[in-house]
């Protein structure tokens, strides 16, 4: 276990290496100048110049991103230019309104997905199953962002149960906060059925035309035994790495939906940071979600084994 684990994390080290240089590079193909846009563009130029000079623009791109990567592996992502506030701090804090609210729609979709994939799968081509994929497919197909439009109309506005738009802190009022969270809860979690039905109901029929689902139901097994003890056991595995994936996916890419309903997640973070031109930020925010994608993905295959036995990690 420890030698697979290794091996997963050394694995990784290329990848964050390449994302920081892909990152670095992209990021200085942006139009414009943070230093400009600090300033304004009646701006002194040699002010101008100042500002570029202290903030280590007018150094070659190779130096650049030396001086940056060195101070990565020190833990230290700069300082925001925008705000002035440490980026790491900042990134974390706002990640941690992402997660929560990314964590939560992924279980819940999770636990209502699998089973619903299973049944329409042990239900092919019945009614049942035409809805249950009819169902999945209208979800998938709706816009995050309009998905989340439409809930606040009718929930917010219409029915006037939870608050239109904004966030509060779990810290600050907990019963404000959930109800503040449910609506991007509940679009994540709406969304998030589709996708995760479809591979599950995909997987299950793989598993219900083998011989030893036959061979379990000869053997007197119920309906529900064999989609307990067979069926479920030996289809999640690959239904559990679409998990990691859309959740890994999810705690970078939820910007839409923070947009929508004006929370401060990291998502939103980084569509700022990039309309403020704000290099370190950007840098931090892209990189930090590389990480938290490769964390995820290590620890859905370190759990692989759990869910499919036959699966091992040496």
């Amino acid at each position: 276990m420890v030698r697979f684990i290794l091996n997963r994390i050394v694995m990784a080290i290329p990848t964050l290496l390449i994302v920081s240089v892909a990152v670095f590079m992209m990021i200085r193909l942006i139009p414009g100048d943070p230093a400009q846009l600090l300033l304004g563009d009646l701006a002194d130029p040699v002010e101008l110049e100042s500002l570029r000079q202290a903030m280590g623009l007018n150094q070659p791109w190779p130096t650049q991103f030396i001086a940056w990567f060195n101070n990565v592996l020190h833990l230290d992502l700069g300082r925001s230019i925008s705000t002035g506030q440490d980026v790491l701090p900042l990134v974390w804090s706002r990640f941690l309104v992402s997660a929560q609210i990314v964590v939560l729609a992924v279980l819940f979709s999770s636990l209502v997905a699998v089973p619903a994939g299973i049944i329409a799968a042990w239900r092919q081509n019945s009614a049942t199953d035409l809805v249950l994929v009819g169902t999945a497919t209208l979800l998938v197909s709706i816009p995050t962002f309009w998905l989340g439009l439409l809930l606040l109309l009718l929930f917010a506005i219409k029915l006037s149960w939870l608050p239109v738009v904004g966030y509060v802190s779990f810290s600050e009022d907990a019963k404000g906060a959930l109800l503040y969270i449910i609506l991007p809860i509940l679009t994540l979690f709406l969304h998030e059925i589709g996708v995760l039905m479809r591979m599950a109901r995909a997987n299950a029929l793989e598993v219900l035309r083998l011989d030893y689902v036959t061979h379990a139901r000869a053997k007197g097994l119920s309906e529900r035994m064999v989609l307990m003890r067979h069926v479920f056991k030996n289809s999640f595995g690959p239904t559990w790495t679409l998990i990691g994936l859309v959740l890994g996916n999810l705690l970078g890419g939820i910007a839409v939906v923070e947009t929508v309903f004006t929370i401060p997640g990291l998502g939103r973070l980084l569509i700022d940071a990039i309309f403020a031109r704000d290099y370190p930020l950007i840098q931090g925010c892209l990189l930090f979600t590389a990480t938290i994608y490769v964390v995820v993905n290590l620890l859905v295959d370190l759990l692989y084994p759990v869910f499919d036995p036959r699966v091992t990690t040496e």
